[in-house]
C-alpha cells in the first residue's frame, strides 16, 4: 500500500512538473522526391498559437537562430546548398533594434540532398531552435530528426554545381507556407501594428507636404495657379472643378512615384533596407546631398527642356492640359520638393513595408493639392496668406538641418550592422548636438547662409522656434553622460553600443552612491545601472551567505526579448533598483550561454536521458526545469540561504508596483527568518 501511495505521489509530481514545462513546437519529418537521385528532407514545425519560432537568418546579438545539422558518416549522400525556409514575418524589433524574422502557426524547412548510393539510407539530423511568446522565451532546445531515403546513386556535385542549383532552383516553400498559414489573434494584432505604422508614415508625409508648401518653389505658385483657374473658367463652379482635377492630378503623379519605388524594389528588398550596409551608406550620402541643397550650396533641378515640353502640353486645355499643368508644378518645384520627397521615400521604403512609399506619397501630395483646391473654391482666403519673402528660404534651411541630422541615422545603421564601433552613441549624440545647436544659432540670426535676406530683426515665431531647438539641444547634452534621452531613443545607437555604457566620465557606483572599490570574485556590474551580479549559482550563493542577504535568481537569456524589457523598463525604476542594488544578491543564469562546460561538469540530462549537457546554458536550463518545474524566461526566484523560496517565483511582470511588492515581500520574509 505504501508503494502504491508513493507511486501515486510521484505521478502527481510528474504531472504537475510536465504541466509547467512548455513545449509549444512539434516537428514532423518527411521526404520529398525531386528526381531519382535528388530529394528534399522536409521538416515541418507546428507552432502553438501565440508562440513564434525564429528564422535561420537572425543577425548577431539577436535571438537564437534556428539551425540544422545532418550527419553522414558513410558519405552516402551529399547536402546541396543550405536549408531553405518559408517566408515568415519580418519585424523591426524595438528591443534588439534590428530586423528579425520569425514564423507563426507553421513553418516548413527543406534540405536538398543528392544520393550517392542505391541502398536505403537512414539520415539523422538535429535542430536547434528557440521560441518566444508575448511574455516569455524558452531556452535553446535540441531535437533529433530522422529520415529514410532510397533512390538511385548520382554523381558527386562540385561546389560550382551546387551553387548553380541553389541559384536556379525555385523551391515552393514560401508559397506553401503562406497557404498553410492561418490567421491567429496575435497575427491580427500585428496587422493592426502595421496599420499604425502606415498611419504614422501618412501623418509624417502629410506634414512634410505642408512644409514643402512653405518653400520658395511652391508657395508663390498658389496664388498664380488659383488665379489662372478662376479667370480662365467660365463660372466659379467650373473653376472649382478644374482646381479639384488639378489637385487629383498632383496626387496621381506622386502616388505613381511611390508605386514605382515599391514595384522596382519589391517587398523583399524593402525588408532588407534597414539592415543592408550599402543601402544605408547610399541613403547617408543622398541625404547629405539633399541637406547641402537646402542649405544653399547648390540647387537640384531637372533638365529645363522637360519643363518646356510639359508647358507646351499644358496649353492643350481640358483634363489632359490640367494634368500636364500639375506635372509642370512637380518639375518646376523639384529643387525644393525633391529632397523632401527623396527623404520620405527613403524612410518609408526602409521601413520594409511594401505600401509605405505609396502611403507616403499620398500623404505628401494631399497636403500639396489641398490648398490649390480650397483657395480656388474660396478665393477670398488668399488675402490671409502671408507675402512671399525671406522667411521662405528660412523654411528651406531648417529642412536642410533636419535632413543633415537624419542622414547620420543611416550612417549609424551601417556602423551597427558591421559592428565597427566607429560611430558609437557618444559620437552620434555629439553630432546631433552640433547640428541642432547650429540650427538654433541660425534661427537667432548668428549664422547666415548664401541665399538669406539681411536680417534686421527676429520675428516672434522665429524666436520661439529657436528657443525650442536650443532647449532640445541642451536636453541632448546629458546623453553624453549616460542619460537615456527617451525623446529620441529610436535614433541614436543603443546605450550598450558606446565607448562607455556608463557615459562619458561616469564612475561605477554602488547603491549608496559610493564608488565600489573592489568587485567580489566571480561578480560583475550589470550595465548600465551597476547592479552587482553573479553568473554562477554556487559562487553567488556563497557570497550571499557571507554578506547575509537573500538571493534573487534571474533565469534569463542573452536572446530573451522579455528579459530585456524587464531590465530596461522595470529594473531602472528607483524603488526596484534600490532593492536590486542593496537588499538582494542577484544571480543571473543565462540558459542560452553557449560556452562549453568543463569536462568534469559534463553529465547526462535528467530530463532527456541519453543526452549530454554540453553547454553552461543547458546546465542552468535543466536546473530551472528540475527544481522549479518550468523552462520559460524570464523567471525570478527569491530564496534564503537554505535554498528554499521566500515567496512564490514570478515570470514576466511588466507592472512596476507588482514587481516591487513581490521583491519587498520576499526581502521582509528573509529578515523575519533571521
Amino acid at each position: 500500500m505504501k508503494n502504491v501511495v508513493a507511486g501515486f505521489l510521484v505521478f502527481l509530481f510528474a504531472v504537475n512538473l510536465n504541466a509547467q514545462i512548455l513545449d509549444p513546437v512539434t516537428f514532423t519529418t518527411s521526404v520529398e522526391k525531386i528526381s531519382d537521385t535528388d530529394y528534399n528532407l522536409v521538416v515541418t514545425a507546428t507552432i502553438e498559437s501565440g508562440w513564434h519560432l525564429y528564422s535561420q537568418d537572425v543577425p548577431e546579438d539577436g535571438p537564437i537562430a534556428t539551425a540544422f545539422t545532418f550527419t553522414d558518416d558513410n558519405s552516402k549522400f551529399q547536402l546541396v546548398g543550405k536549408t531553405a525556409e518559408g517566408k515568415g514575418h519580418t519585424i523591426d524589433d524595438p528591443v534588439f533594434q534590428m530586423k528579425i524574422k520569425f514564423f507563426e502557426n507553421t513553418a516548413t524547412f527543406k534540405q536538398h540532398i543528392r544520393l550517392l548510393t542505391n541502398d536505403k539510407i537512414d539520415i539523422v539530423g538535429e535542430i536547434e531552435f528557440m521560441v518566444c511568446d508575448d511574455t516569455q522565451c524558452l531556452p535553446p532546445t535540441y531535437k533529433d530528426l530522422s529520415f529514410s531515403v532510397q533512390g538511385k546513386a548520382g554523381a558527386l556535385l562540385t561546389s560550382t554545381e551546387i551553387e548553380n542549383i541553389s541559384n536556379e532552383k525555385s523551391v515552393s516553400v514560401e508559397k506553401k507556407s503562406e497557404v498553410k498559414e492561418k490567421v491567429s489573434p496575435k497575427k491580427e494584432k500585428k496587422s493592426k501594428g502595421n496599420k499604425k505604422g502606415l498611419w504614422t508614415i501618412f501623418i509624417i508625409a502629410f506634414f512634410s507636404g505642408f512644409l514643402a508648401l512653405l518653400t520658395p518653389c511652391v508657395f508663390p505658385m498658389i496664388p498664380m495657379t488659383v488665379s489662372f483657374f478662376t479667370k480662365q473658367s467660365k463660372s466659379k463652379a467650373a473653376g472649382v472643378r478644374n482646381a479639384v482635377i488639378y489637385g487629383l492630378a498632383i496626387i496621381a503623379i506622386y502616388v505613381f512615384l511611390g508605386l514605382a519605388v515599391s514595384y522596382f524594389f519589391g517587398a523583399d528588398a524593402l525588408n532588407a533596407l534597414a539592415t543592408n550596409v550599402w543601402f544605408n551608406l547610399i541613403f547617408f550620402v543622398l541625404l547629405l546631398v539633399f541637406a547641402a541643397s537646402f542649405l544653399g550650396a547648390f540647387e537640384i533641378t531637372l533638365p529645363s527642356s522637360w519643363g518646356t515640353k510639359i508647358d507646351k502640353q499644358a496649353d492643350r486645355g481640358g483634363i489632359i492640359g490640367i494634368f500636364f499643368m500639375a506635372l509642370a508644378l512637380a518639375i518646376v518645384s523639384f529643387s525644393c520638393t525633391g529632397p523632401i520627397v527623396g527623404t520620405l521615400l527613403v524612410e518609408a521604403a526602409s521601413g520594409g513595408n511594401y505600401a509605405g512609399p505609396v502611403i507616403g506619397m499620398f500623404g505628401f501630395s494631399l497636403a500639396i493639392a489641398l490648398p490649390f483646391t480650397l483657395f480656388a473654391a474660396f478665393p477670398g482666403w488668399m488675402n490671409s496668406l502671408p507675402k512671399s519673402g525671406g522667411w521662405l528660404n528660412t523654411v528651406k534651411v531648417v529642412l536642410g538641418f533636419l535632413e543633415l541630422a537624419l542622414a547620420f541615422k543611416f550612417l549609424s545603421n551601417a556602423d551597427l550592422v558591421l559592428e565597427l564601433h566607429w560611430f558609437e552613441r557618444e559620437v552620434f549624440i555629439a553630432i546631433w548636438i552640433a547640428v541642432f545647436g547650429a540650427l538654433a544659432f541660425y534661427l537667432f540670426g548668428k549664422i547666415q547662409l548664401p541665399h538669406d535676406s539681411p536680417l534686421t530683426h527676429i520675428s516672434v515665431g522665429r524666436l520661439s522656434l529657436g528657443l525650442i531647438v536650443m532647449s532640445f539641444t541642451i536636453y541632448m547634452i546629458p546623453g553624453l553622460w549616460g542619460a537615456p534621452l527617451n525623446l529620441i531613443s529610436a535614433f541614436p545607437p543603443p546605450q550598450h553600443y558606446a565607448e562607455s555604457p556608463y557615459g562619458v566620465g561616469y564612475a561605477r557606483q554602488g547603491g549608496d552612491g559610493a564608488t565600489i572599490a573592489k568587485i567580489p570574485e566571480g561578480a560583475h556590474l550589470l550595465a548600465p545601472h551597476d547592479i552587482l551580479t553573479f553568473d554562477d549559482y554556487e559562487t553567488g550563493l556563497a557570497y550571499a551567505k557571507k554578506v547575509n542577504k537573500p538571493v534573487m535568481i534571474d533565469f534569463t537569456g542573452k536572446a530573451c526579448v522579455n528579459c530585456r524589457k524587464m531590465e530596461q523598463n522595470v529594473w531602472p525604476k528607483d524603488k526596484v533598483l534600490n532593492i536590486l542594488k542593496n537588499d538582494v544578491i542577484l544571480i543571473s543564469l543565462f540558459v542560452d550561454d553557449k560556452r562549453a562546460l568543463e569536462e568534469d561538469e559534463v553529465v547526462e540530462s535528467v530530463l532527456n536521458p541519453g543526452k549530454k549537457l554540453r553547454y553552461i546554458g543547458q546546465k542552468w536550463s535543466e536546473m530551472q526545469a528540475v527544481k522549479y518545474g518550468t523552462n520559460a524566461q524570464p523567471y525570478y526566484v527569491l530564496m534564503g540561504h537554505d535554498e528554499e523560496n521566500l515567496i512564490d517565483p514570478v515570470g514576466y511582470t511588466p507592472d512596476v508596483d507588482e514587481y516591487f511588492e513581490w521583491l519587498g515581500e520576499g526581502v521582509e520574509t528573509f529578515k523575519k527568518n533571521q
